[in-house]
């Protein structure tokens, strides 16, 4: 020690400074701890202030995450220093948080849409879409700015007593929507929007679906029927199909029966109303008959043959026959001898009577004998005459078609009481209409009759079908 100060004392006087003061530095950074070292020994008390030499659990929000290095990733969690366990934790608790705080985000919400206060109004008797808007609370310009829409001025102003209509208004009371049943599936809807009042037509989809119906009949053909479920419209629906064939006045018997497919109309599941008639079948008499409805919207046999023949076998709905066809029968009225070369068929005053046959009146006119009556000539071989109407409905020389109104059922003329007294003639001959063969139907068109044919065969499948069932099931 003393030769190094005897050597320091021989240095210039410069040289000693310079030394000194770079063995002090020296032993400032010797003894000066490392901030790694104070990091993981140091932590803030309670009161804030840090304990020498006291070991804390340092907080993750205190803590600075350091990627980790190579080495790290290859050592086990075992070998890992407290700066590497340290920068790892960190890592995966950022990793946390930031899943937390993108969880915890508040959704954007849209605005919720005004409620709208309805109301239902029904037509009064004299009511007019104004005093029914007032009734609602609107104002006269309400109705002149929604009846200047084209469907709104023609189906609005022709409201009838007991119609409905929705109207929608705001918290303002002001006219949002309004809503008119035009039928059961078909609805007017009127909106108001930023440029004023739009008409929109709403028709819902109208699904038809089959529904099968059997009956025997026990006393008549009405009640059975009835008693099959079918509504009136669809008996004599019918009756008009099979009419050709069959006189369902005089010809039915008991023990008689028919069976046939129809459709029924249906909106939203909801029943709007009985379709078309697809498929029937009627014996008579042991008789056999059957009826396909095909696209044309016409019916034929099984076998293709048109059901409408050229003539209605009685061109009139009738309770019963009075007088039949009969060469030598006693006048009811002068007591003598005299051919009836007609059928009288009676029934109610006013029942409308129908054109047997397509043709051209050739008379149209009243005497003291007939009283109103009608002939049409409907070719070179067939007349019909029409007796002792109430009305006549057709003019000499008006053409007519099969089934048309040519006049109302009376007791006009020469007569005892009210009926239709009818004449079939061929070729200038008086023949009973009742038993005369009519002429044959016309086949289905040939270019369709293949079509039908696949039709025919599925519909009458289906109906022997559900015979079938319905006679298992009893």
């Amino acid at each position: 020690m003393g030769k190094v100060i005897t050597l320091f004392k021989l240095l210039p006087k410069l040289h000693q400074m310079l030394l000194c003061g770079l063995v002090f530095v020296t032993l400032i950074i010797i003894f000066m701890p490392s901030d790694d070292v104070q990091a993981s020994k140091q932590t803030p008390s309670t009161s804030g202030e840090y304990d020498v030499n006291t070991r804390y659990d340092v907080p993750l929000a205190f803590r600075k995450p350091t990627p980790p290095s190579a080495s790290m990733s290859e050592s086990t969690p075992s070998q890992r220093t407290s700066s590497e366990k340290l920068a790892f934790n960190t890592s995966e608790q950022s990793k946390k948080q930031a899943l937390v705080q993108a969880t915890d985000k508040p959704e954007i919400q849209e605005p919720a849409a005004p409620k709208l206060k309805e109301k239902r109004f029904q037509v009064k008797s004299g009511d007019t879409l104004a005093a029914l808007f007032d009734r609602a609370g609107l104002t006269a310009k309400d109705v002149y700015d929604v009846t200047q829409l084209p469907k709104a001025k023609k189906d609005l102003l022709k409201i009838m007593p007991g119609d409905n209509l929705v109207i929608a208004k705001n918290d303002d009371g002001k006219l949002v929507q309004l809503r008119y049943h035009l039928d059961k599936i078909t609805t007017l809807i009127i909106d108001r929007t930023d440029s004023g009042y739009k008409e929109q037509i709403v028709t819902k989809k109208v699904e038809a679906r089959s529904k099968f119906a059997s009956a025997t009949i026990e006393n008549n053909f009405w009640n059975a029927g009835v008693n099959a479920g079918l509504t009136p419209n669809q008996i004599m629906q019918l009756a008009t199909i099979f009419g050709w064939d069959i006189d369902f006045a005089l010809d039915l018997r008991k023990g008689d029966q028919f069976a046939m497919i129809f459709e029924e109309e249906y909106a939203n599941g909801e029943f709007l109303k009985n379709g078309n008639i697809l498929a029937a079948e009627f014996t008579n008499q042991g008789d056999r008959y059957t009826a396909v409805r095909y696209k044309d919207g016409n019916y034929y046999s099984e076998e293709g043959r048109s059901m409408r023949k050229a003539f209605l076998r009685s061109p009139v709905d009738f309770k019963y026959v009075s007088s039949s066809f009969n060469p030598r029968r006693l006048h009811p009225v002068t007591g003598q001898v005299k051919a009836h070369r007609g059928v009288d068929y009676v029934a109610a005053v006013g029942t409308p009577i129908k054109a047997a046959g397509n043709g051209r009146v050739i008379k149209s006119s009243y005497n003291q004998y007939n009283g109103n009556y009608v002939f049409i000539k409907h070719n070179d071989t067939y007349t019909t005459k029409y007796l002792h109407l109430t009305k006549r409905k057709v003019k000499t020389g008006q053409s007519v078609k099969q089934g048309q109104i040519i006049g109302t059922l009376g007791s006009t003329g020469r007569v005892t009481g009210p009926h239709l007294h009818y004449e079939f003639i061929v070729n200038g001959v008086h023949r009973n209409p009742r038993t005369i063969k009519l002429p044959k139907s016309e086949p289905i068109a040939k270019k369709e009759k293949a079509q039908f044919a696949t039709l025919s065969k599925t519909m009458m499948a289906e109906l022997e079908h559900n015979k079938q069932v319905q006679i298992a099931a009893q």
